[in-house]
């Protein structure tokens, strides 16, 4: 075959597009990719300026798009410290120097992701594919090591925006998925607005994401119930920060005279009698079943206030090397009854990997003389009138985890925050289980030692909220509900099918080469 038809067969290369310089140079996606880091970080509680989450990701994509590989990563690293540092501030309680070093350890889930995206940006569609790859980064992320730490997802912004529907259909993951979607879009739409002949596919973004959210706003959150009439106990703790627990008696003491005064206003006529009561975590750390006066100052208060009362407490394991974080079913006739284990304990919080090396290494360890030991079973408690699906703190960050307890007539959050008491920790876990409350259509009660408690509806709306730092009684009547959403009956499905669809596309960017070919990251 001669040259001249093999030439005619080649595939010319497509035009470069003629992006704006401040695309094209290295030093302005850098800058790009830096600011995208704090702009999320500004959509999260405490600020929840939620349309950021999408400008974010918008400045992010425009960063990575056509660079090689090896410049996505570094360019992805970059945004993922300027995200995390500020998100992750409330964890500088327990030092800075942790605080630091599990933002930078978060940071590096973004370099892979990164350089994932840089490949697909050249593929048709690409910002499907970076969607995909923004739900993947999140699944590995809330998955290794340790379990993960899904904490400061995209989903987790947008806990009262238009999105938050999507939730009801694909749990958290989808949420993030069209999120990043969004976000794409708009990058697409800047990039395609100065290119020759790109008006119209800059409007095709745009309107893109306005159907998107558009058709959030259709999806259908339903919230009827059958009513029940519940309470949740905020008793306080002496002080806030490490030594909140300092003193134990304290802080049960103060949660069992909330309850005595819940049961004074009940018979003043003052709130009707709920059908249920829940107290925090950690409301009792001298365990009860081995301590006779924390037993009987609890006894007492249940059986003031005449209904069961769900009991955070911490007590002894089967071995002397372990404790338990459960959560007790208390019967004002009968006492303790059924209980749940806390079953995703925090590492190196609750209990400590490398024990023997990082104890003599660390010294602020040694507040953790013995680990938490993990429950085996999902918290499917029977709760006077209802089944409550029982997540403890950090749980309510795991899709799993709640997932298996979804069944339940309404979910519970038991949880102390007092070591990360204002600053944004405790807004940002109450976002989760608003999210929550819609992914699952069930109403979440939050028991919080010294705040923030909450009841939310299964709309995600609050039905009440407490201060920090302060004792606070909260009664409501709220919706029981056995209905299933979408969202429970795929699962995990969908987060898994969106993440391989995101690494497929990049084998496919990189089969054809795709990261060797750029030109414009050249200043990078």
């Amino acid at each position: 075959m001669t040259q001249q038809a093999l030439a005619g067969r080649e595939r010319p290369d497509p035009p470069t597009p003629r992006y704006p310089a401040w695309v094209r140079g290295g030093r302005a996606r850098a800058a790009a990719a830096v600011a995208a880091g704090p702009v999320m970080s500004a959509a999260l509680p405490p600020w929840d300026l939620w349309p950021l989450t999408l400008v974010g990701v918008a400045l992010l994509a425009l960063a990575l798009h056509g660079t090689r590989a090896r410049t996505g990563a570094w360019l992805g690293l970059l945004c993922g410290a300027a995200f995390f540092l500020p998100s992750l501030h409330g964890i500088a309680q327990i030092g800075p120097d942790a605080w630091v070093l599990l933002s930078l350890v978060q940071a590096l889930y973004f370099a892979p992701m990164g350089a994932g995206i840089a490949l697909a940006s050249r593929l048709p569609a690409w910002p499907v594919w970076t969607a995909a790859l923004w739900t993947a980064q999140e699944l590995v992320r809330g998955r290794v090591p340790f379990g993960g730490f899904p904490w400061a997802r995209l989903a987790f912004a947008q806990t009262d925006s238009p999105l938050t529907p999507y939730a009801a259909l694909g749990g958290a993951p989808l949420v993030t998925f069209v999120v990043a979607l969004c976000g794409a879009l708009l990058a697409l739409a800047v990039l395609r607005a100065r290119a020759p002949g790109g008006a119209r596919t800059a409007g095709l973004a745009v309107a893109a994401v306005a159907a998107v959210t558009a058709a959030g706003l259709a999806i259908p959150v339903p919230t009827a119930g059958r009513p029940v009439t519940v309470a949740v106990i905020q008793g306080n703790v002496p002080r806030l920060g490490l030594d909140f627990n300092s003193q134990r008696q304290a802080v049960l003491d103060n949660h069992v005279a909330r309850t005595h005064e819940l049961a004074a206003r009940i018979r003043a006529g003052a709130v009707p009698r709920p059908e249920l009561v829940v107290w925090p975590e950690n409301s009792s750390d001298l365990d009860p079943y081995t301590d006779p006066t924390a037993r009987a100052l609890i006894d007492g208060a249940v059986r003031a206030v005449g209904v069961p009362v769900l009991v955070g407490a911490v007590v002894d394991a089967a071995d002397p090397d372990h404790v338990e974080n459960r959560g007790i079913v208390w019967d004002p006739h009968t006492g303790p009854g059924e209980y749940y284990v806390k079953r995703h304990p925090v590492p190196f919080g609750e209990y400590l990997p490398f024990r023997d090396a990082l104890t003599r290494l660390i010294t602020r360890f040694e507040r953790i003389p013995r680990d938490f030991a993990r429950g085996a079973r999902p918290g499917l408690l029977r709760l006077g009138p209802v089944t409550a699906g029982d997540v403890i703190c950090f749980e309510v960050a795991y899709d799993g985890v709640v997932r298996d307890v979804a069944s339940a007539d309404l979910l519970v959050v038991q949880t102390n925050n007092a070591t990360y008491g204002r600053t944004g920790m405790p807004a940002q876990q109450l976002a989760m289980s608003r999210l929550r409350a819609v992914e699952h259509g069930r109403t979440i009660l939050v028991a919080a030692t010294s705040g923030i408690s909450a009841i939310v509806a299964p709309d995600g709306r609050m039905i009440d909220k407490s201060g920090e730092f302060v004792p606070d009684i909260q009664v409501a009547r709220v919706q029981a509900r056995t209905s299933r959403t979408i969202a429970d009956r795929v699962g995990a499905f969908p987060e898994w099918v969106l993440a391989l669809l995101g690494l497929a596309a990049v084998a496919v960017a990189a089969r054809r080469g795709a990261g060797g070919t750029g030109r414009e990251d050249e200043e990078a």
